[in-house]
């Protein structure tokens, strides 16, 4: 009898949309889309690309990177050993595919994502692969194709996954300035960091029918609106709706219409020839004699301290996340008045927003016009509530890149302070596409032409933080924080337990010290006392005397030279760059 049932229960399969027993030759042969409600079902990497491209032309790229666990990270298990058990699982070395091959005779590379493997989170190593696969399609002058299926970044691999959106991004930056077409395919389900990066800023953007897309996915909306979401919310067709993807696709139409798309790609004008690739070369040789390099084996502090202790202490890092969200912690505004001079401020997005979570306009440092951009936050209940926690809708990040790309009119440095939970997870934000608005930051930020200096100044809070912290230089007071989720939320899904968040904090390696050894972030700004709420003044100064000391090197950079190392920058955070070291226990 139990011999007899195994077979059965491969021959058959029950549709999760309308719960119809399938017989397994039936669906496979319908595409894995249910004939009778037109369900469509998740597939992996390798069934994707078997119908998506033609027979005999498909070429596996390299998938296999060192091994890396860049933050020993651990919950109940230590994370080495949920790559291994997601190994077994899938049968694949990571949760992309990447390849070469033809698609209705029309040559592209293609890039394909797993759920199956980590629910195809991105952190080092499939950021790696898909910048390469990116890469490869610049030197083969190519369309790239990506086709997404995430829960976003990956929490084991801490700030260092945030920095893959950045990296992808600026590969999908060179593609266009390449000339060359960009596609993603949005299955079910994209969210999260890869929603806010590589999902969003390709020049086409199309959604398998039933796909869901978000920055933020529907459990964490519903807990923090207390709101039922709409009938179909973040599903494909509410895509297509509010005008976030160019066409929902049926599976059995998808190959067909990748194909028409890349034939008029190819018979428009001739791509441009490509910028010729460099290796980046290590952090402090790249930027020697034209920056301050971080130091490579620890942290490195602005302002005066005793010779036997040139770190600048923190707390255990659950004290160090309650500081940083301390309601008396100086805000952007508060900044504004005491760092810079004759701030004045600019408003709107031009597109019908203006978010109060977002302040930004035209300043003096020390004499030099600068454009700042920040996070405000606030002190009294009114205030935060005002400024929804300086948590940033579509407005705000569209307001941000309106002025990031005046900066750049203007030649002028743009400084961007940073203190965010995390941008907006309301239902407003999504249907005005959250997602697109951060990926389009992080985008224009590795190409833009002007100095670029951030500072986390309190909570930097997932890719909500990185729309304003692609940069040059990244500087990061003492007892700040910055991380790929908050302590809470990495609790409640991998504990699952939310009161082991002081744990979950220790784990993500978010303070200063653990990502200036990380090269997540360049130089720790000391604060006064116990933290920069005790002195705001002496807090001010400090701060002021950080900015001094690194944006003034900038300016004598020429601009190309400026985004070729800022690009350099965030291109060795891949799995197999030096950057990507373990952080000292």
């Amino acid at each position: 009898m139990t011999a007899a049932a195994e077979p059965a229960e491969q021959l058959w399969s029950r549709c999760a949309g309308c719960a119809s027993l399938l017989y397994r030759k039936r669906l496979r042969r319908n595409l894995d889309v249910c004939p009778e409600c037109g369900e469509h079902t998740r597939l992996g990497a390798p069934e994707r690309l078997r119908q998506l491209v033609d027979p005999g032309s498909l070429r596996l790229l390299p998938d296999r990177l060192p091994e890396a666990d860049p933050i020993d990270f651990v919950d109940v298990l230590p994370y080495p050993h949920r790559l291994s058990a997601a190994r077994i699982s899938t049968g694949l070395a990571e949760a992309v595919l990447c390849a070469t091959a033809t698609i209705g005779g029309q040559p592209a590379a293609l890039a394909v994502m797993d759920f199956r493997f980590l629910g195809g989170s991105l952190g080092c190593a499939v950021g790696e692969l898909i910048t390469r696969t990116a890469e490869r399609a610049l030197d083969d002058r190519v369309p790239l194709i990506l086709v997404t299926a995430s829960g976003g970044a990956r929490m084991q691999e801490g700030a260092l996954s945030l920095m893959q959106m950045a990296t992808v991004s600026q590969a999908i930056a060179a593609l266009r300035e390449a000339g060359l077409l960009t596609v993603s395919v949005l299955t079910d389900p994209t969210y999260g960091g890869v929603a806010a990066s590589f999902a969003t800023n390709t020049d086409l953007v199309l959604a398998e029918s039933g796909a869901r897309m978000g920055f933020a996915g529907p459990r964490v909306i519903r807990q923090v609106t207390g709101r039922a979401l709409p009938e179909g919310f973040q599903t494909a067709d509410f895509l297509l709706r509010h005008g976030q993807v160019d066409m929902v696709v049926q599976r059995r139409s998808l190959r067909g219409r990748l194909a028409a798309l890349l034939a008029a790609a190819r018979a428009g004008r001739p791509a441009r020839p490509p910028v010729p690739r460099q290796e980046p070369a290590p952090h402090h040789e790249r930027l020697a004699g034209v920056v301050p390099p971080a130091v490579p084996d620890g942290p490195r502090a602005v302002g005066e301290r005793p010779a036997d202790d040139p770190t600048p202490a923190v707390r255990d890092a659950w004290d160090t996340v309650r500081t940083a969200r301390h309601p008396g912690r100086p805000t952007t505004l508060d900044y504004l008045d005491s760092v810079f001079d004759g701030f004045v401020e600019l408003h709107g997005d031009r597109l019908g927003g203006d978010c109060p979570a977002i302040v930004g306009g035209v300043a003096r440092l020390a004499g030099r016009h600068v454009m700042v951009i920040g996070h405000q936050k606030g002190h009294t209940t009114a205030d935060l509530v005002a400024r929804n926690f300086g948590m940033a809708s579509p407005a705000g990040h569209r307001k941000a890149l309106r002025l990031m790309r005046l900066a750049a009119r203007l030649g002028l440095p743009v400084v961007t302070l940073v203190d965010t939970p995390g941008a907006d997870p309301g239902i407003s934000a999504e249907e005005h596409g959250q997602a697109a608005a951060i990926a389009e930051n992080i985008l224009t930020l590795t190409v833009l032409p002007t100095p670029v200096l951030a500072v986390i100044t309190g909570e930097g809070g997932s890719g909500g933080a990185l729309a304003l912290a692609v940069a040059d230089r990244v500087l990061m007071l003492q007892h700040a924080v910055y991380s790929v989720i908050s302590p809470e939320g990495c609790a409640a899904i991998l504990w699952p337990d939310r009161s082991a968040a002081p744990q979950a904090a220790r784990a993500l390696r978010l303070t200063a010290p653990d990502l200036c050894r990380l090269g997540v972030v360049d130089e720790i700004v000391p604060e006064p006392a116990t933290a920069a709420h005790d002195d705001p003044a002496e807090t001010a100064r400090r701060l002021r005397a950080a900015l001094l000391a690194n944006l003034l090197p900038l300016l004598d950079v020429p601009p190309a030279m400026l985004v070729r190392l800022r690009r350099q920058r965030f291109r060795r955070f891949g799995a197999t760059r030096a950057g990507v070291r373990a952080v000292a226990r």
